[in-house]
């Protein structure tokens, strides 16, 4: 079969790679979309010491069983493999589980023609779902996920509430999305690249601004604040940038480490919260809010097919695409 596969940093190439077996407990997948996802970029720019060169990447994907349970069935599933008996497990947490591991990490991805994933990650798909849109499952689960942790933090309900969100991708594109379809008094969304302003602006409606000219509407001006990259400057940003009492939800990984100012965080009684990707439940819920129109109508969405894959990647590390997903197509 052909795979995308991360032979050195800031290289993939398309290869032949032998088609997955089937083995108990799993199911095989053809693979009809996947999204290029920012720990994939983080992965190909040599930064993720678990990724190594030999690796097909890819964990955002919509498929079809084709060997196994289920056969026939549209799917997409959750890309963390967790143990299912934990104390995490068992209450609804599974992202919390230590012994998780994750396709397109510690298993082959969804770069490729075929995946083989454990049957009891799977998730079915409405009838009519495009698999573009399937394949946007997992980042639209982390960001209703992180929204749902935000809000049941803060003061007063979300409605009321003036949200910054803080990056232009896939993350902050969908929290843009679905902030406005919970009726957030306001969303604004930092983002340093011009092209992935104007199309957050577009489709999502949210008002738009250069973190590097100035913090929108002010320093102290928001009730919520989501980090959807996580680099030192922004979590410097959701810091200033939120309202006394008010509450910052960290999501993005770009940096590993950085300081931020806790005395700001300790006097204005500012609640920060990490959120790390998303529950099975989350998942589900993602799939019926894409179905359904909560994101929008995701025009937005570029589809490329997999042998453009090198090409697509170079696009991203260059800021070339305004699109916040690019889906590559292998069949």
């Amino acid at each position: 079969m052909k795979a995308l596969v991360y032979t050195r940093p800031n290289e993939v190439q398309l290869l032949e790679r032998a088609a997955p077996a089937l083995v108990p407990g799993e199911a095989v997948l053809r693979i009809d979309a996947v999204g290029i996802c920012g720990s994939d970029m983080h992965a190909y720019h040599g930064h993720d010491p678990r990724r190594q060169p030999g690796l097909v990447l890819g964990h955002e994907f919509a498929g079809t069983v084709v060997e196994g349970p289920a056969r026939g069935q549209r799917v997409t599933g959750n890309p963390l493999i967790t143990c299912g008996v934990c104390e995490y497990c068992v209450q609804g947490r599974n992202n919390l589980c230590a012994d998780r591991t994750m396709v397109g990490m510690t298993r082959p991805g969804a770069f490729a023609e075929f995946m083989s994933i454990p049957t009891a990650s799977l998730i079915g798909l409405p009838d009519g779902m495009p698999a573009s849109h399937a394949a946007l499952t997992e980042p639209a689960a982390t960001a209703l996920h992180a929204i749902a942790v935000g809000a049941r933090a803060l003061a007063r309900p979300l409605p009321e509430a003036r949200v910054l969100v803080i990056g232009g991708g896939a993350i902050g594109m969908l929290a843009s999305l679905l902030l406005r379809a919970y009726g957030a008094r306001g969303v604004w969304t930092a983002e340093t690249n011009p092209l992935r302003r104007d199309s957050v602006a577009r489709h999502a409606g949210a008002s738009t601004f250069d973190p590097r000219e100035g913090p929108g509407l002010g320093e102290s001006a928001y009730e919520l604040v989501i980090d959807a990259v996580g680099a030192a400057p922004t979590r410097t940003l959701m810091l200033s940038a939120v309202k006394p009492g008010g509450v910052v939800v960290h999501v993005g990984l770009q940096d590993w480490a950085s300081e931020i100012d806790m005395r700001r965080l300790t006097l204005a009684e500012i609640t920060l919260i990490g959120t790390y990707t998303y529950s099975t439940a989350d998942l589900r819920a993602a799939v019926d809010a894409l179905h359904r129109g909560r994101f929008g109508d995701l025009s937005w969405i570029e589809e490329r097919p997999l042998a453009d894959g090198a090409a697509a990647f170079q696009d991203l590390h260059h800021g070339r695409s305004a699109s916040a997903k690019i889906v590559l197509r292998p069949h």
